[in-house]
């Protein structure tokens, strides 16, 4: 059953294009990933799903209520914005009390509602501490708490890794998973974290305003066809036309090195060093990443805020 269904979504600012026919469902009790750089369009349609921000064009619904009916879609909705929500002079329980008053609730219900997901979170032993004396893991658990409080049953998160370590990235992820498992809470995240991506269920990428795949993170590498052969050089260019005169096969040329997708990507890197030995300064393979992924299906690098594009 579908929670979420976004249909031609369009927007613009003046005469830039944000969101260009973007259609995609997400299904109940999914973690769904917006995976794209910056520029991407994820921060866009994140506004729009959230009710904050009315689209240009196209149509969501939202557990079947449109979006153009906010105050029904809301009811639905918990909310984690990537900038602090919290006041870091008040405390754990005192940031949950204001957020439940917000939303109606009072007394007892507010009580017990704040302690069972403050116990969830592992955060029961925090509730007296002021938010400013929290780790930003800890911080992040709190907003997520306050997003709980009225238990909605679609949680939208706005990079929700963003200030955290390694180690306290995969806690949080772990949270959102039990919240999945043990509840049915849909979850969708933008992100542009390769790790956060692939603990999602499925991702959607987005480039320029434009969908340009949806799949599971397997379903997406596999699509890449074979393994990602990564070679550096001081003339690309030169070493592109020699292996494609040899081998038959057109590298592309992505921030100065080499990449080819090859099955049996071992055979040839060694074909390609006995061939080449004196081009090459240093040759890498592996199986296709999220990064890989994004190259292969825009021939841009992610992390390059738009990118580099590659030479086809």
């Amino acid at each position: 059953m579908e929670a979420i269904r976004v249909e031609s979504l369009r927007h613009v600012y003046g005469s830039r294009i944000a969101l260009d026919d973007v259609s995609f469902t997400v299904q109940r009790g999914e973690i769904f990933g917006l995976l794209g750089p910056n520029g991407g369009g994820k921060t866009t349609l994140f506004k729009i799903l959230s009710t904050l921000l009315t689209p240009t064009g196209g149509a969501a619904t939202i557990f079947g209520d449109p979006l153009s009916a906010p105050s029904a879609v809301r009811r639905h909705l918990g909310v984690v914005f990537q900038h602090p929500s919290l006041d870091a002079k008040l405390t754990v329980a005192e940031n949950l009390t204001c957020h439940g008053q917000l939303y109606g609730l009072h007394g007892t219900e507010l009580a017990e509602r704040s302690a069972a997901v403050l116990q969830r979170l592992g955060l029961a032993e925090r509730t007296g501490d002021r938010v400013e004396i929290l780790s930003g893991g800890l911080q992040r658990r709190t907003e997520l708490a306050k997003a709980l409080l009225h238990r909605p049953p679609l949680l939208l998160l706005d990079e929700p890794s963003t200030g955290l370590d390694p180690g306290a990235r995969r806690d949080f992820m772990q949270y959102l998973r039990q919240l999945r498992e043990q509840q049915s809470v849909t979850i969708v995240l933008t992100t542009h974290d390769m790790e956060e991506a692939e603990r999602c269920d499925r991702v959607a990428i987005l480039h320029l305003g434009r969908l340009v795949s949806v799949g599971s993170a397997a379903e997406l590498k596999d699509a890449v066809g074979g393994d990602v052969v990564v070679m550096q050089t001081l003339d690309p260019e030169a070493l592109r036309c020699k292996i494609r005169e040899r081998f038959g096969c057109d590298p592309t040329v992505v921030d100065g090195t080499l990449r080819v997708e090859r099955p049996r990507g071992h055979e040839f890197v060694r074909d390609v060093v006995e061939a080449f030995p004196d081009d090459l300064t240093l040759v890498t393979y592996g199986k296709p990443t999220l990064e890989d992924v994004f190259i292969h299906l825009t021939g841009h690098r992610l992390w390059a805020d738009g990118g580099e594009e590659a030479t086809t």
